[in-house]
């Protein structure tokens, strides 16, 4: 049990508390450790100075997925028994940490320093901080989890927004050689060591029975896919609705990074055959159009879950997600137009996915370890991210070398995202509410009443 500082107890909201300063402490992390997506800043310089391959360039930045997926699976449980300030402290500690381990790795030319500290370490800061306000937020927002998660996801899509820009401009500041990227390594990692340190001094947990003013009780919400039970992280991997979540929500991932991973040489590929061929300057604005796509979809999409439901929003992300597909399929190289819109929706989709999963598991499994649940549910992130990338890289490179061109590198690969929604869209429509034998027993009636009918004693 943690003590002191960093202890739960210590961050029990006084009466007077209000829930909305829980999103930014939420924002300060997520907004740090969403700098993983702009690890491509560094990729060509470090190529250029330490002899790197393509390859390895991307080495820190694929262990650091694989490192947030198995940190978030093997770490939920201590970040749901110690509370959102430990975790935060040690998302802080390590995220921070990797960029100065890299920063020494470069000074001294030891480039396994670099993957070691960005992408092992630095990995460890990612999943750990990535769930760590999640249970927090929705039992501070029962009657908004999809939003309040939303806001938090979103920072993570949209880190890389502030952290490109803010990268480059550090390196050609600090100018040429090694020296200007350990200096921004260097800078990153004390930047963000303060930046999320509001986020460890600001979050607080809602008192025990606390619930928002006006707020309806699941038991007599118009749905059937809300419960009041709860149940713990062991018994969710026994349930068939976990595994279900888990195909709906890799698939989902799938699709999306399908694209979002080859987005630029997609584009210029399509339509390098036509009257109007796409040039690198073109392509870098599709990639950020993606990008702000990614970020609005993770709040938008989720915020209206909360309106339509989890199962309904879901079925949108899947279902009309494949009919994009086509539409890209069919259109070819005919329409830069519908290319660009069909692959923002699609690409909204897939952030979407990402912040409607943790309120979709909390009306299934409840409160009690949702974080836990969705650190273990996080591993099909980890699963997509290598089977998205593989399966478009390696039928464009086998198409490349039959002799094809434009959209025919693509065709099957199109084709084979639109099965696999479909797969998630049944996946999807068989989730049911959870068998009560898997729900944690009720300590008493007196705290129960206390747990579904309490006051608000925070403001709202």
């Amino acid at each position: 049990m943690v003590e002191g500082f960093l202890a739960r107890s210590r961050i029990i909201a006084p009466h007077g508390w209000s829930r909305w300063l829980v999103p930014p402490a939420a924002l300060a992390v997520h907004l740090s450790i969403g700098q993983v997506y702009a690890w491509s800043v560094f990729k060509s310089p470090l190529e250029t100075e330490m002899g790197l391959s393509g390859t390895a360039s991307a080495l820190p930045f694929q262990l650091g997925i694989v490192m947030l997926g198995l940190s978030a699976a093997f770490g939920g449980t201590l970040v749901e028994r110690n509370g959102p300030r430990w975790a935060m402290f040690v998302a802080t500690a390590c995220f921070s940490s990797g960029f100065l381990i890299s920063a020494l790795g470069v000074v001294l030319g030891q480039y396994w320093l670099v993957v070691l500290g960005y992408g092992a370490v630095g990995g460890i800061g990612l999943g750990i901080g990535y769930i760590s306000p999640v249970s927090t937020l929705m039992k501070w927002f029962p009657d908004r989890p999809g939003m309040a998660t939303g806001i938090a996801i979103m920072g993570f899509g949209g880190g890389a927004l502030i952290a490109s820009p803010w990268s480059a401009g550090m390196l050609s500041a600090f100018g040429d050689g090694r020296g200007a990227i350990a200096q921004s390594f260097l800078v990153h990692g004390l930047v963000y060591a303060v930046f999320m340190s509001l986020g460890v001094f600001l979050v607080r947990v809602p008192p025990e029975g606390w619930r928002p003013r006006g707020w309806v009780p699941a038991e007599k919400a118009a749905t059937s896919m809300i419960t009041t039970a709860n149940v713990s992280a062991r018994n969710a991997l026994r349930t068939s609705q976990f595994w279900l979540l888990w195909g709906v929500l890799c698939l989902n991932v799938t699709a999306g990074i399908a694209i979002l991973e080859k987005a630029a040489p997609m584009i210029r590929n399509f339509f390098a055959a036509t009257a109007t061929p796409v040039g690198a300057g073109a392509a870098a604005g599709f990639v950020a159009l993606l990008s702000l796509a990614n970020m609005a979809g993770r709040f938008v999409w989720s915020s209206i879950s909360d309106l339509v439901g989890r199962k309904n929003v879901y079925r949108l992300y899947l279902g009309v997600g494949a009919l994009l597909y086509l539409v890209i399929a069919l259109a070819g190289d005919t329409s830069l137009p519908v290319f660009v819109l069909s692959a923002m929706l699609i690409i909204s989709f897939y952030g979407g996915g990402f912040s409607t999963i943790p309120a979709y598991l909390k009306d299934l499994f409840g409160t009690y370890q949702v974080g836990a649940i969705h650190g273990r549910l996080l591993t099909a992130w980890s699963a997509a991210g290598i089977l998205g990338p593989l399966v478009v890289n390696a039928i464009a490179d086998a198409q490349e070398r039959a002799g094809a061109s434009g959209p025919q590198l693509y065709a099957l690969s199109l084709y084979i995202m639109i099965g696999l929604l479909i797969v998630g869209f049944t996946a999807n429509e068989l989730v049911r509410p959870v068998d009560p034998k898997h729900h944690e027993p009720v300590a008493d009636d007196e705290n129960r009443e206390r747990h579904e009918s309490g006051e608000a004693e925070v403001e709202r």
